[in-house]
């Protein structure tokens, strides 16, 4: 293997002999990234520091990519090996990853694959009986409930924070996490990272995203619901202990303060500021 002097990229000495070196070696690899070739001057600019993270990401399968080429790292082997197998390898595993980058693109092929569920059932065993318990009372009593929502999908919850952490600048694509299911390989890191935020802010509008998303919310837990509670007239239900209470106006339950009491009794407390959100401890 060829030996540089001292590391290559980002935060490196970038002597103008090891910068030449690593850029003979991405611009074998470089028309499988839709760049140009590289100017092979010994000048570490911009350009060939997207190409190493491009190379570490797409080529190498790295989660986070440093831009750096180190004196003895994993990075420099692989792109030494210049051998036909290992440079067929590098355009194959590239050309695979190209469907792997964040963007409205991947959101289209794989959103679908982490959906939510708005089925009581799929809550956690203690808080879907109380629920159910409650809906059940509701709809004896004549009420019309509607639900939106119960047990997030971790994975997508994890990508919506990371979409809009990487959008805002609050993160890069380095700084966030793997995805709690191995499945989703998604690349957040599109070698730039204005590129990155931008297929990140994609991914935020489609997700239809207004704030950020937590990833430690009740809806994670399975220990909440979102459902839309109306009712056209006078209506008797009963709470947990099974004393009879009449509701009137307003007849809808995010506004219902009696309402509300009665689903407390069942262990289903309201949380105020979300109009449809009912969980376990009032968040």
């Amino acid at each position: 293997m060829p030996v540089i002097s001292a590391p290559v990229g980002l935060r490196s000495p970038n002597r103008p002999g090891d910068v030449t070196v690593v850029q003979e070696f991405l611009n074998l690899r470089i028309a499988t990234f839709n760049m140009p070739p590289l100017r092979v001057n010994g000048t570490c600019d911009d350009k060939t520091i997207t190409a190493i993270r491009i190379f570490q990401t797409r080529c190498m399968g790295l989660w986070k990519a440093d831009g750096r080429v180190d004196t003895t790292g994993k990075t420099l082997a692989a792109l030494a090996d210049v051998s036909l197998p290992n440079l067929t390898r590098n355009r194959n595993v590239a050309s695979a990853a190209a469907y792997r980058l964040s963007g409205k693109d991947w959101f289209a092929l794989n959103e679908s694959k982490y959906p939510n569920s708005s089925r009581l059932a799929d809550l956690t065993a203690g808080f879907q009986a109380k629920a159910s318990a409650f809906v059940d009372a509701l709809r004896l009593a004549q009420a019309t409930v509607v639900i939106s929502a119960t047990q997030r999908n971790k994975t997508r919850a994890w990508l919506m924070n990371a979409a809009w952490r990487i959008s805002t600048g609050e993160a890069k694509p380095g700084d966030i996490t793997p995805p709690p299911d191995s499945s989703c390989d998604i690349i957040w890191d599109h070698g730039d990272d204005k590129e990155s935020r931008k297929a990140a802010a994609e991914m935020v509008e489609l997700f239809d995203i207004a704030y950020r998303p937590s990833l430690t919310s009740n809806h994670i837990k399975g220990t909440a619901v979102d459902m839309t509670i109306t009712w056209s007239g006078p209506i008797e239900i009963k709470d947990a202990g099974g004393k009879t209470h009449k509701l009137d106006r307003p007849r809808n339950g995010a506004e219902n303060s009696d309402l509300h009491k009665i689903g407390a009794s069942y262990g289903v407390k309201k949380l105020l500021s979300d109009r449809p959100h009912w969980s376990a401890d009032g968040h």
